[in-house]
């Protein structure tokens, strides 16, 4: 998985009724755009994310 910083990252529900949350990526810590990525969530809080299969990166592109 590679990213960019201004991209975002949209890490869908892992059980039934839970909400996708997206967010978007202010740093980017690994060598040539691999994780981990400084995200800023939509309701505010900043996180370390380590991709997982149910994450998904939107680039600039998309």
């Amino acid at each position: 998985m590679h990213a960019g910083v201004g991209d975002e990252i949209q890490v869908h529900g892992r059980t039934v009724g839970s909400a996708e949350q997206r967010g978007e990526i202010l740093e980017v810590r690994g060598p040539d755009g691999a994780p981990p990525y400084l995200v800023r969530f939509a309701d505010g809080h900043e996180g370390l994310v380590y991709p997982g299969p149910d994450c998904e990166v939107l680039t600039h592109a998309d």
